[in-house]
Formats: structure tokens, C-alpha cells, sequence
């Protein structure tokens, strides 16, 4: 009996033992094909060993210093490498330990950054429903899922949640994508007012929205419309691209291709490809210039950030990344992967929507492909997936409550940006197996 406190106590998980790029293996010698990156996570696989070396190396060289006493090397380096690549203004990293720590210090930089300028009274937080920002109290606060904040929901901050960027779901017929995108930006200006402007410290947002809604890329100027509401009330903008960003969509970060630069985005997940855990919080000059000009102080920290080893990981990753062109092949991949899966899935009568951008992709299954309605709750079709992808070695990541927070169902994709043209088409094949078996379950 193990002794490890499982997320699900009632659960027996096979015992991970090896990687071999793509593929995980187990104590029994299973190969997995990983289609997800586990959480859009192993961005270069299991098995790098330019990554391994460059950890190896940092930890003979110096394992740990805490940054109330140093800096280091790889911080500084890290550091660097990202501003350099970074939206336009942001000129600051600061290092955590994972995407829910990154969110957790955007909040209380925006909040601490409004105090510092002499708005103190700027303390509320708009979100968006079907969102996912990580599990601690702040992040879960400002997060819209609706499963996850339940049993902590009288503990949570007070948060205001505007409608997600969701055309599949939420476009009118006759509306444009413009027209929609406008329409959808235009909740935050009114919740802005309604709350009122002089209380509103910052809109957090995921710029691709990843595992509650299973991927929804927005549409066209949303994000435009969403920069400018934001300065005409001085709101800060949080972007969090801890799932979406660091490459996954083809882009170094996702809001390249919105043509805008917020003032603090999150990175996590592929930033360190699991190599080390790690993410960051990358702020705009302007916020950092107030701390040093204000108190001095960020009043924030924990015992792990900016790890020298977690650094020289995520060094590692992306001047990997970088060097290997990855970007660009992940872009060609990701196209050849769509058209796979449209080709694959396109007469399924239960596949409602295959969207994406890059090698980042949603599957949204219905009941029904005119109405979208949702599968039954007891079906748990999202865990029948996730069962049976496992028992054809395959890792993808299923999620319930797609459509409103309670109903409907998805399955993620996000394949490690190594992945060759084979292995996406061995994915694809597992895939629809895994489809095909856990349709036939329901008894529909």
C-alpha cells in the first residue's frame, strides 16, 4: 500500500520509471506515448540530456543560495534571456517555483503596486469564467473553475468573473468575430464600471485558455480591445501563460500574436520542461520602477525562488528551444497535427469542436454536434478517456465541466515540441481508439 497522499485516494497508478523521449515507462516496462506533456508540461520530452547535463553541472557547481543573502549565475543568465525576448516593457523576472506561485506573486505585486503609487483603494480582481489561474487561495480566487474553487469558495478573495473568449460556444449566428470579440471585451469596461474604476486593481486573464475549457484561442482584436479598457482605467492586465506560453503556440509567449504587451505575465510549465520545477513573473518596467522608487520592497518571497538549478534547467530548455529551432518546427507540426485531427475526427458525430494554435489543442466532445449539448454528468466520458488512453499507452488530458462549469467535456493535447511526424500520426491513431472504446461505455 503506497503512502504517498494521491490527488485521487482511490486511485492505483502504475509507477513511472524511465523516459525515452515522447514516452514514459513504467515498472512494468509499458511505454506511454505522453500526447500532453502531462500538464503541457515536458515541452522536450523525458530524456534531454543537454537539459540532465546542465543540471549535473549546476549542481556540483552550487545547488542552492537563498536570495535573501545572493543571486546566481543562472538567475541572472535566465533573467536576461527571457527580458531579452520579451513583449515590448517588460523588463523584469521574478523567479518562483511554479505556475500557481507565479500567479499568486502577480497578485500581490499588482496589489502592493497600486499602494506603492498611492492607490490603495485598488484591491479587487476581474476574471474569467471557465478559467484555471493555479491552486493556491489567490490564485483560486481569481480562477473560474468552478470544481476546484467549490470546497474553498468561502475562503476565497472576492473576484469578479466576465464571460470567457468562447465562440464556439457563445457566438451569436449572425455576429462576426469582430463583432463578438468586442462584445465580450466590453463585459470587463462594464464590470469595471459597476464595481467602480478607482477599486479595480488588475483583469487577469489567460491568453489562451487552457485546461478548464479545454484550449479557446481568442478571437481576432479581443485582447486589443481587453489593452485598451485596461488603460483607459488604469487596471493592470495579467496575462497568465503558464500552460499556453513558452513556446506552445508557436511563439516564444502567446500574446506575440495579440500584437499587445500586458504588464505582468506568468510563465511556468515548459519554461522548465519539468527538467526542475519552476516558473516566473515577468513585470513591466513601470511596476518595478514604483517598488524601487516606493517602500524598496516587494513584500513576497519564498524559500525556493530563483533556485540555481531550476535556473540552469530553464536556461538549458530554451537556449534548446532556441538553438533547435523548435519554435518554428512546433508551428509546422502543430498545422500538420490539425489537419490530422480534422481529417481524423471530422464525421465523428460527438466531436463538436477540434480548436488550437500551435501544438496546443482542445477537443470538445457533445452529445449532440447541432445543439452542443453537453454528455450527461454520470457518463464521466472525460474519465472513461482518461482510463482508456492509459490501457492503449496513451497520456492525454481529459477535463469535465467544458461547456459552463459543470457540464460538457474535453481532451488537451500538447505533444513535446520533438515530436516527429510518425509519432503524431501514432498519437492520432491512439487517439481515436481511445475515442472510439470510451463512446462505445457510455451505451449511447
Amino acid at each position: 500500500m503506497t503512502k504517498v497522499f494521491q490527488r485521487d485516494t482511490r486511485s492505483s497508478l502504475p509507477v513511472a520509471m524511465f523516459g525515452d523521449g515522447i514516452y514514459l515507462i513504467d515498472s512494468d516496462g509499458k511505454r506511454y506515448l505522453d500526447a500532453s506533456c502531462g500538464a503541457a508540461v515536458s515541452c522536450l520530452g523525458h530524456s534531454d540530456q543537454d537539459v540532465i547535463r546542465a543540471v549535473k553541472e549546476q549542481i556540483e557547481q552550487l545547488a542552492f543560495a537563498h536570495t535573501g543573502f545572493f543571486s546566481s549565475k543562472p538567475a541572472e543568465e535566465l533573467a536576461n534571456f527571457l527580458i531579452n525576448a520579451a513583449p515590448n516593457g517588460i523588463k523584469m523576472a521574478y523567479f518562483v517555483s511554479g505556475g500557481s506561485e507565479a500567479i499568486e506573486t502577480a497578485l500581490k505585486m499588482a496589489r502592493q503596486y497600486h499602494v506603492e503609487v498611492g492607490n490603495e483603494n485598488r484591491t479587487h480582481f476581474i476574471a474569467r469564467k471557465q478559467s484555471y489561474h493555479g491552486n493556491t487561495l489567490g490564485a483560486l480566487s481569481v480562477g473560474g473553475n468552478f470544481s476546484r474553487r467549490a470546497v474553498y469558495e468561502e475562503m476565497l478573495l472576492a473576484t469578479s468573473h466576465i464571460s470567457p473568449c468562447y465562440p464556439f460556444r457563445y457566438m451569436i449566428a449572425d455576429e462576426t468575430e469582430q463583432e463578438y470579440g468586442y462584445r465580450v471585451a466590453n463585459e470587463l469596461e462594464a464590470e469595471i464600471k459597476r464595481i467602480g474604476p478607482d477599486k479595480v486593481a488588475a483583469f487577469v486573464a489567460e491568453t489562451i485558455g487552457g485546461a478548464t475549457a479545454g484550449v479557446l484561442p481568442p478571437v481576432k482584436n479581443y485582447f486589443k480591445y481587453i489593452r485598451e479598457i485596461c488603460n483607459k482605467y488604469g487596471v493592470l492586465l495579467i496575462l497568465d501563460e503558464v500552460m499556453c506560453g513558452m513556446g506552445r503556440t508557436g511563439t516564444l509567449f502567446a500574446c506575440e500574436q495579440e500584437n499587445i504587451s500586458p504588464d505582468i505575465i506568468c510563465v511556468a510549465k515548459g519554461l522548465g520542461a519539468g527538467y526542475q520545477p519552476i516558473g516566473a513573473t515577468l513585470v513591466q518596467e513601470k511596476i518595478y520602477r514604483a517598488f524601487f522608487e516606493g517602500s524598496g520592497k516587494f513584500q513576497h518571497g519564498h524559500t525556493y525562488m530563483g533556485h540555481p538549478t531550476a535556473c540552469a534547467a530553464a536556461l538549458a530548455v530554451q537556449e534548446k528551444i532556441r538553438d533547435s529551432d523548435l519554435l518554428r518546427g512546433g508551428q509546422y507540426k502543430g498545422k500538420m497535427m490539425m489537419d490530422l485531427l480534422w481529417e481524423e475526427f471530422k464525421n465523428n458525430v460527438y466531436v463538436g469542436d477540434i480548436r488550437g494554435r500551435g501544438l496546443f489543442f482542445g477537443i470538445e466532445l457533445v452529445l449532440d454536434k447541432v445543439t452542443k449539448e453537453p454528455f450527461p454528468l454520470h457518463i464521466n466520458l472525460h474519465q472513461k478517456v482518461k482510463k482508456n488512453g492509459l490501457n492503449n499507452g496513451l497520456i492525454c488530458y481529459p477535463g469535465a465541466g467544458t461547456a459552463n462549469g459543470v457540464m460538457g467535456d474535453h481532451i488537451l493535447l500538447a505533444p513535446p515540441f520533438i515530436i516527429t511526424e510518425k509519432q503524431i500520426v501514432e498519437l492520432i491513431s491512439l487517439l481515436a481508439r481511445t475515442i472510439e472504446e470510451s463512446l462505445a461505455e457510455t451505451g449511447l
